[in-house]
Formats: C-alpha cells, sequence, structure tokens
C-alpha cells in the first residue's frame, strides 16, 4: 500500500488523501484521529499518558493527550481546516495489566480516555465513533480518503469506525 505513514508510540502525524496513517500497539496508549472531511485532511496521535505534569522540560509533549490533541488540532487549523468539521475518533485506552487495587499503573487506560475526552470537549471537538477499554491492544489504521478508521487486534474481529 503507497502513502502509509506510521505513526510511532508517542508521535502525531497529519496528512491528506490519499495517505493512510497507522500506529501500532495501543493498549493502555490512546489513538486519537482528527478528520476534516472536506479537505480529507487527517492527524493521528499515539499518547501514553494524560497529562504533562512539567516533571520534565525536556519530554516528548507527544507522549501527553493534553498537549499532543491541541498541537495536531493546531496544526490541522494552519493546513486550512475548519473547527466546524473537524471530528474524532478515538480507540485504545486497555487495561492491560492485572495489578490489585486502584492505582496509576492499573487504571492508566481509563485516565488516558478520560483526558483525551475531556481536551476533545475543550476544542469542541465531538467523538463521532470509539472502541476504548476491554483488556487487548489495538492497531488503527485511519484512511485520510473516507475518513473511516479501522482496528485490528489479535484474536478479534476487524472493526471499522
Amino acid at each position: 500500500m503507497n502513502n502509509v505513514i506510521t505513526v510511532g508510540i508517542s508521535d502525531m502525524k497529519v496528512a491528506s488523501a490519499p495517505s493512510v496513517l497507522v500506529t501500532y500497539a495501543l493498549g493502555s496508549c490512546v489513538g486519537i484521529c482528527l478528520y476534516d472531511s472536506f479537505l480529507k485532511i487527517a492527524g493521528l496521535a499515539h499518547i501514553m499518558l494524560p497529562c504533562d505534569n512539567h516533571k520534565n522540560a525536556a519530554d516528548n509533549k507527544y507522549k501527553y493527550a493534553d498537549i499532543c490533541i491541541p498541537m495536531m488540532y493546531h496544526e490541522m487549523i494552519k493546513l486550512g481546516c475548519n473547527k466546524g468539521r473537524l471530528v474524532a475518533k478515538i480507540a485504545g485506552g486497555a487495561s492491560m495489566f492485572q495489578v490489585s487495587g486502584d492505582n496509576e499503573i492499573s487504571n492508566i487506560g481509563n485516565r488516558n480516555v478520560e483526558s483525551t475526552k475531556n481536551v476533545l470537549k475543550s476544542l469542541k471537538v465531538p467523538i463521532v465513533a470509539e472502541d476504548t477499554g476491554s483488556n487487548y491492544g489495538r492497531t488503527v489504521w485511519f484512511y485520510s480518503s473516507t475518513g473511516a478508521v479501522e482496528i485490528k487486534s489479535y484474536a478479534h474481529q476487524p472493526k471499522i469506525l
């Protein structure tokens, strides 16, 4: 497949049709897909943590939902996307580890999803589809030509969002 752009862990990319964005190994991480259907511009972020607590100024800002999502949003606006046309689809946020109690490790997937939803709400970007939670990893294929998001996972049927 030509025009496939890989988005790594703690990474973000924006592309236009006919490019396909893909990110692998979403466990507790969340993949955020933003799309402008008129311009056929797609953005995909792979965040690891809900928020940047300013502990390390040199840290990769794409790692955090509260920093990465607005950065992607503003990059898409700079490319001509209309704020009113942008929609989001999200995937991931699984509970990958069996840890007793309610601590930062055991609920990181839920916290990532919650932070992602809060950031998108603050930007007034509606979430039109999601595949989050559970206990398995996901791979996301985001088709900029159509806005379709294909979720693939080991031992689960593929889903189209």
